[in-house]
């Protein structure tokens, strides 16, 4: 493994924990992560979605992590105050490893960004 892999990893423990301290339970992958920024970025609190929606907000966690890479913009926000983002630039093909370690790097970015923590 790579150092600046090792990096990204130690930094991303440093969330989890970090998370865990301001939930109460430590989220479990990076799936967890996204549905708490999907939540986070809705605004609508935390209640019961059903699975099409808990999908739609790891939706909205993706595009928002990834619009701070300037792979997507926000284009609108519905009626029902679900935000809805557009592709601006193409994304590049990675294997699923990579697209995980570019996503891993965008939460932290966005966390670092949107609530000022620094995670090193």
């Amino acid at each position: 493994m790579f150092k600046k892999d090792l990096d990204l990893e130690k930094r991303w423990g440093k969330l989890l924990q970090g998370l865990e301290e301001v939930i109460g339970k430590k989220p479990k992958d990076l799936n967890a992560v996204l549905f708490l920024i999907g939540v986070q970025e809705l605004g609508q609190g935390n209640k019961n979605f059903s699975k099409e929606q808990k999908q739609d907000l790891m939706h909205i966690a993706i595009c928002k992590v990834l619009s701070l890479a300037e792979f997507y913009e926000l284009d609108y926000i519905d009626q029902e105050g679900w935000p809805h983002w557009k592709l601006i630039k193409k994304l590049p093909h990675f294997d699923i490893l990579e697209q995980e370690k570019l996503l891993k790097i965008q939460v932290l970015e966005y966390f670092e960004q949107e609530y000022q923590i620094e995670i090193k």
